[in-house]
């Protein structure tokens, strides 16, 4: 159930856009156990000027920001293996791991309104949100 955003500097073909978010929510699928169908992933493209980036980079038009909404409750370990899944996935894509930064907001399930205007805490979610 997390709602992830992924901005990037540079366009990429539509083919490669749809592989990055997929890589991206395989990593969340394999390190939080979320279901494969309960997706919520958006790729917003930044003219490079509207994007700034630190100034070190070797390939700045790679730099990439990952923003992950999802419930509380996943153990460090589990949100380790995400990061590191998430960099690992990328680099297929020439992304350099040093050029990918991810921020993750826990949020507690009755501050989400999902399935019709339900509080996610009243809500069987079909998964385990502490692993």
């Amino acid at each position: 159930m997390p709602s992830v955003l992924i901005e990037v500097r540079q366009q990429y073909e539509p083919e490669i856009e749809s592989e990055i978010m997929e890589a991206v929510y395989t990593a969340l699928i394999e390190a939080f156990k979320i279901l494969p169908s309960d997706r919520n992933v958006r790729l917003f493209v930044h003219e490079p000027h509207r994007f700034q980036c630190p100034p070190d980079r070797e390939k700045p038009e790679c730099y990439t920001h990952i923003s992950i909404d999802c419930f509380s409750g996943r153990s460090l370990d589990a949100k380790r293996n995400l990061y590191k899944a998430i960099v690992n996935n990328l680099f297929q894509f020439d992304i350099p791991t040093n050029h990918v930064k991810i921020l993750l907001r826990e949020i507690t399930p009755d501050n989400w309104g999902i399935r019709g205007g339900q509080a996610s805490c009243d809500v069987d979610l079909g998964f385990e949100v502490k692993v």
